[in-house]
């Protein structure tokens, strides 16, 4: 195991990174992050460098952590090799298995050599597979002819709207969640639709693997076009910092799967993939 720490090899690797797209696009976007002021305190550990079969992106061992937060304890993860992943799986110190985190990636060996070592440490292993999508470039502001009634006020988000994002988000409801998400919108761009007494009714927020995340829009407000606002903002704002303007979405979601074709997004051939483990001392916890 190598820890990366070297600001020059950073950014070679985030050069490296690009040229394995779409499969390195969560670490991609994490290692984008960490060079440019690491908000979220990650770190990169590799099984060596340059030529490296296996890439982990995770939080820095000095940062404060939550054992029960497996919205920050978040790696990302990228191989050439899956014998090289399951080596840096295997060895003890680079993941944390004594608290809940997640594990991320887009390749589709990614959830059984994951759960094989995971179950040989007594921790439980759930699996959400999303299609991964990608927003062509938006190189102009966006077309407001599809809006139905007055020309919103778009603006961004704020961390006391946090509990607003919380309460909405089916991944929510929790101390854990609106924490994370008061860091997201401290940290990265977010895009919302505010209403004329200024709340937000429309919005969409961006994660620590720069992927564009948890597109919401209050329902007495649907049907204006606002969804369709918030998504080419949002993307635009990130393809103008160099970032892809990457998503998820679920199978059964058919509204954001039509927005998303609507707007000429392009499927992506491989699959995301969310795992979150949990250790045996917290199973049976609401949240997890």
């Amino acid at each position: 195991m190598l820890v990366l720490n070297c600001s020059t090899k950073l950014l070679i690797l985030e050069k490296m990174l690009k040229s394995c797209f779409p499969e390195s696009l969560k670490v991609y976007g994490a290692v984008m992050n960490i060079n440019r002021g690491n908000p979220f305190q990650k770190e990169v550990v590799l099984d060596s460098w340059p030529d490296f079969k296996a890439v982990i992106t995770r939080r820095q061992r000095e940062a404060e952590t939550d054992n029960l937060d497996h919205y920050t304890n978040a790696y990302a993860v990228f191989y050439k090799d899956v014998r090289a992943y399951r080596q840096l799986l295997e060895e003890c110190d680079v993941f944390n298995w004594n608290q809940v985190f997640q594990i991320q990636g887009l390749q589709s060996e990614l959830y059984d050599v994951s759960k094989a070592v995971a179950n040989s440490k007594q921790l439980n292993v759930k699996l959400t597979s999303f299609k991964a999508v990608h927003l062509s470039p938006v190189s102009t502001l966006p077309d407001t002819s599809f809006l139905k009634g007055p020309f919103p006020r778009l603006t961004y988000l704020s961390v006391a709207e946090a509990d607003l994002l919380n309460r909405t988000w089916s991944r929510g409801g929790n101390e854990q969640c609106l924490r994370y998400i008061a860091n997201l919108i401290a940290c990265f761009p977010s895009v919302c639709v505010r209403d004329e007494k200024g709340n937000p009714v429309s919005w969409s927020i961006t994660d620590q693997f720069a992927t564009i995340c948890h597109g919401y829009t209050l329902p007495e407000h649907r049907r204006k076009g606002y969804s369709r606002l918030v998504a080419l903002t949002l993307a635009r704002k990130l393809q103008s910092r160099g970032f892809p303007s990457q998503g998820n979405v679920l199978d059964d979601n058919t509204a954001s799967i039509g927005l998303l074709k609507s707007l000429h997004a392009e499927f992506l051939p491989c699959r995301f993939h969310r795992l979150i483990l949990t250790p045996a001392t917290f199973s049976g916890l609401p949240h997890l």
